[in-house]
């Protein structure tokens, strides 16, 4: 038996703030006629399998996910497997480099795992929308495509400003938001959570419903969670990110390093706790406060006893200046081995310590890494590391504050 309309409202618009809802009535008249009929609403949420790791700005919806479910509901995982394929348009500033249908497959598999690091893997349904896209004909999709205008695309704000600019926009973009909205017919869905990014594509799935003679979904637009530099949202390819998978000590040490005026969103968007609480708990001392969000945090996906653990490791190594050595580093696996030639920068990538050599190679011009102890000069990033340092001996290379690794004489020297 599913709580009453008012009841169900009140848990899901809490925790996590400001939501948008399109629209909140609509969405009481659905929960009370769901409890009526003993009902459950299907809910869903599509992620494209773009890259391979989720981090907590992705969790902030699939944790409303979670509520969902907690209130009796149906959840439906989306892995937009056909539609990653196409490159979603949302905030960029340029067409997307398309993905091979196996980069995709491979990115899917690692979502299925990760995901139920947080909703519950026997009352969720996991779905591939290549499963009805695949099959669909041309003359479906040019049905599809007869209920959007091109005047109407192009007020699409990403889409206007490079028209303004004069840069190339593919028809194949155009399609993306069709192709993303049928899903929520083939799903019946009756609501769809997403980030406040997506509400053009999201929106444009509510008419694509009418079109098809279902009832409009109900959207929860969720906030965007900001990457751990404060400027822009958490991503991967900027390596500003907390993800899923970090082990416990990484996740613990990023929350750590969240900037002070940070703290209230992240209290409310990864904390877990209700907003009054959540709010309360983001003042005071700032460093306090920071332990405690990075406690939170890291129980969330890594239970009580590996956060405790992290904080005794974080407080080791900072708090009484404890610094790596090359022996921890070997000692925990944390090893390269170095190439001739090979720049420092994608030294840093290949060992894992950031994301990209780009990404890399800003850390070492904000001078955030060291070797054996001293700072790189930032005009060391794209040199060959043998050109700077002895490749005959092994080396400790610290990236930021929380990575680390050996770096061990090319292994033909051995």
């Amino acid at each position: 038996m599913f709580l009453p309309a008012p009841e169900q409202l009140a848990f899901l618009k809490d925790s996590v703030s400001p939501i948008e809802i399109v629209d909140e009535a609509e969405l009481l008249q659905k929960l009370e006629k769901s409890r009526a009929e003993n009902r459950p609403l299907i809910v869903k949420q599509g992620f494209d399998a773009s890259a391979p790791d989720l981090h907590i700005g992705h969790a902030v919806s699939i944790w409303k996910l979670k509520t969902f479910q907690d209130l009796g509901h149906t959840v439906v995982f989306l892995i937009g497997d056909f539609t990653a394929m196409i490159g979603d348009p949302s905030g960029k500033s340029k067409t997307r480099p398309r993905l091979t249908r196996e980069q995709v497959l491979v990115n899917s598999e690692t979502y299925k795992s990760q995901v139920f690091k947080i909703l519950d893997p026997a009352k969720t349904v996991i779905r591939f929308n290549s499963e009805w896209h695949a099959k669909r004909d041309v003359y479906q999709f040019l049905e599809l495509s007869s209920y959007m205008t091109v005047h109407r695309m192009i007020e699409r704000d990403d889409f206007w400003k490079r028209f303004q600019a004069d840069q190339p926009i593919s028809i194949l973009e155009f399609l993306y938001p069709l192709v993303q909205a049928y899903d929520s017919v083939e799903l019946k869905a009756d609501i769809e959570l997403g980030g406040t990014d997506q509400k053009f594509n999201l929106v444009l799935a509510r008419n694509i419903q009418k079109a098809y003679g279902l009832m409009p979904q109900t959207l929860f637009l969720m906030p965007l969670l900001k990457g751990l530099d404060g400027n822009q949202k958490m991503s991967k390819s900027l390596g500003n990110y907390i993800g899923v998978t970090d082990e416990a000590d990484d996740m613990y040490g990023k929350a750590m390093s969240i900037g002070d005026g940070l703290l209230e969103e992240y209290y409310l968007l990864a904390s877990g706790l209700a907003s009054a609480e959540a709010k309360a708990a983001s003042q005071g001392d700032p460093y306090a406060a920071k332990h405690h969000l990075a406690s939170l945090i890291t129980a969330r996906y890594h239970g009580g006893v590996a956060a405790a653990s992290a904080a005794e490791t974080f407080k080791a190594r900072f708090s009484k200046r404890e610094r790596p050595t090359i022996e921890q580093a070997i000692e925990k696996g944390f090893v390269v081995y170095a190439v001739q030639g090979e720049p420092l920068n994608k030294l840093i990538f290949r060992a894992q310590a950031a994301p990209s050599g780009s990404a890399a190679m800003r850390l070492i011009e904000s001078s955030a890494v060291k070797v054996d102890g001293q700072k790189v000069n930032p005009a060391f990033g794209s040199t060959p590391y043998g050109e700077s340092y002895d490749l005959t001996k092994v080396h400790l290379i610290e990236v930021g504050k929380l990575n680390y690794f050996a770096v061990k004489p090319p292994k033909d020297s051995d």
